[in-house]
């Protein structure tokens, strides 16, 4: 049987169709078109022509998060790094100034009403007294409170330490947790969810906790992340188990650590988290960045006249 005789005119080699006359044997991955190789654009897989490329910038939103916001230019870690650094910075800070009995420990932690605290053991204070009579009794150091216009300790909180197994276990908590929801929902957001819960842990602990009781930690943030992951699971139908044993870990820890762990300041946390998670996740697809930050406007207003109340009341 006779084979037939092909000639290379009769198939010419294909040329590539942005350059007439350069013969080629690549096509583009996704078109199949012929391009050569001043044409090629490396793609994930093979080469990919200039159109193909232009299409799929235009069709795609460029770093963007699925549910709005720019996703991390670098590394999702590194907000979370630069949130444990000033833990850390702060925690340094009170230690080398007296620790417990730090001016710094009295000044950023969460103090809903003013004490007169005996300077040799803050954990003692003169009851009743107002800040000039504590101004004139030796040994007493007249504390700021949100009550006497110290606002900030309503975010400075949530940065303080004094304990080394506190911060230790709370940043250990933020590392393995706060990535993966800057990846979900971008850098600012995962902001905004961290300092919002701060904020709802501190309303709540100024409106729940004892008036004389100090409270500080990064705690209610870490609760705050953990429940927005929660809504993030949830709502891309995710395995909620691991989001719900840190959960369970943390809230048995929270009733049977003792009487030192606020659990005024992690549910509040913990409540803020989940409705922050919840305005990012469920925003609608139109205007959505708009009806996101309108949400966290909303939550940041309601908390701050609840604390502000809080603190009329107190201080009359």
């Amino acid at each position: 049987m006779s084979q037939p005789t092909f000639t290379a005119a009769q198939f010419p080699a294909p040329e590539c169709y942005r350059h007439p006359g350069r013969t080629t044997y690549i096509r583009c991955q996704r078109c199949g078109r012929p391009i050569c190789p001043e044409c090629m654009v490396t793609a994930a897989v093979g080469f990919q022509c200039p159109d193909c490329v232009a299409s799929g910038a235009r069709a795609t939103r460029q770093n963007r998060a699925p549910f709005g916001g720019l996703r991390s230019a670098v590394r999702p870690t590194t907000t979370t790094v630069v949130l444990i650094a000033i833990n850390v910075v702060v925690w340094g800070l009170i230690s080398l100034t007296g620790g417990q009995n730090s001016k710094l420990t009295g000044l950023l932690s969460l103090s809903p009403a003013s004490l007169c605290l005996l300077a040799s053991d803050p954990t003692r204070y003169l009851q009743g007294a107002t800040a000039a009579v504590c101004a004139a009794t030796q040994g007493m150091v007249w504390t700021p409170s949100i009550a006497s216009g110290a606002y900030w300790q309503v975010l400075t909180s949530a940065f303080a330490h004094v304990d080394i197994l506190h911060i230790g276990f709370n940043m250990v908590a933020l590392w393995f947790i706060g990535p993966s929801v800057e990846r979900a929902i971008g850098r600012t957001r995962f902001l905004a969810v961290y300092l919002l819960s701060a904020l709802t842990c501190s309303a709540s602990v100024v409106w729940l906790s004892y008036p004389t009781t100090s409270t500080l930690g990064a705690s209610g943030a870490i609760f705050g992340l953990m429940g927005a992951l929660l809504v993030i699971v949830i709502k891309v139908h995710g395995d909620v188990r691991t989001v719900l044993i840190w959960l369970g870990i943390n809230a048995v820890y929270t009733f049977l650590g003792g009487a030192t762990i606020s659990w005024q300041g992690h549910l509040g946390g913990l409540i803020g988290g989940v409705v922050v998670g919840a305005i990012v996740m469920l925003a609608p697809r139109v205007h959505r960045e708009r009806w996101q930050w309108l949400g966290f406007a909303a939550v940041a207003v309601v908390t701050v006249a609840l604390i502000a109340a809080r603190a009329v009341e107190l201080g009359s």
